[in-house]
């Protein structure tokens, strides 16, 4: 417990699943949380929920496709706690799914925008803050997927997500001198509402949970705690890394 006493982080797509649970896991090991994602209800439910634990967070919703929420966010975490040393960029969506020759140029920008330009936007100013304060951690949430396993269907979330681990190992390498690091997790698949709805039948997800040498898939709670060593300073001397939380699944041809 306490791994992240006195620290302040930021947590985007925190209404549900991975981020929401890596929140609550951050207030309960110490930290002050600044959560974000688009509605406002289940964000502020989550403040209750952590404030109930003896926790400290306060709530923004916003779109993170826009600058200035990102902007926003950051100032937030100053004005209330005066600092900011973590940040977990987890909003993110599937995208225009489908055969590429019919995704449309829409489609594929949007998911772009929203999983990988969004993340950059987030970092930019995250890391401008925490430069000013001594360093901190960055963490993307990437996928496995378009990094060691694909599937059909699924190109504007594969472009987008593996983008994100281009970003990670550049701005580690940029900003490891003023004591930055940045990594990325890469989950496999995870009991949310986004596996639910990409995996909406019975054999769907029997033939998803197979792929995984553990043969089954994971809880959010499972990647949070992935998140949390890589926000702590556990994590020391990780930085640029494509971490991977998939259960095998990278490495599993049965």
């Amino acid at each position: 417990m306490n791994r992240l006493n006195g620290k302040v982080a930021i947590v985007t797509g925190a209404s549900s699943g991975i981020g929401r649970t890596t929140a609550k896991l951050f207030a309960a090991e110490g930290a002050k949380i600044i959560v974000g994602a688009r509605r406002a209800a289940e964000l502020e439910s989550l403040v209750d929920e952590i404030k109930a634990a003896g926790g400290e967070a306060a709530a923004l919703a916003g779109d993170v496709r826009s600058e200035d929420y990102h902007k926003a966010l950051v100032a937030l975490a100053v004005e209330k706690y005066g600092k900011l040393d973590i940040a977990f960029n987890n909003a993110g969506t599937l995208g225009e799914a489908g055969p590429s020759t019919e995704v449309s140029e829409a489609g594929f920008a949007d998911a772009l925008t929203i999983n990988l330009t969004a993340s950059f936007l987030a970092a930019k100013h995250q890391i401008g803050e925490m430069v000013k304060h001594g360093g901190g951690s960055v963490i993307f949430t990437s996928t496995f997927v378009g990094y060691t396993v694909s599937f059909p269907g699924v190109a504007a979330y594969a472009a987008s997500k593996s983008g994100l681990i281009g970003l990670t190992q550049t701005l580690a390498a940029e900003f490891g001198p003023q004591n930055v690091r940045v990594n990325a997790v890469l989950p496999g698949a995870v009991d949310t509402d986004m596996y639910r709805e990409m995996n909406d039948t019975a054999e769907k997800q029997a033939f998803i949970t197979n792929l995984h040498a553990l043969k089954r898939v994971a809880g959010p709670e499972e990647v949070a705690r992935s998140v949390l060593y890589l926000a702590s300073d556990d994590a020391s001397f990780v930085s640029g890394t494509a971490s991977l939380v998939d259960g095998g699944l990278s490495i599993t041809r049965t």
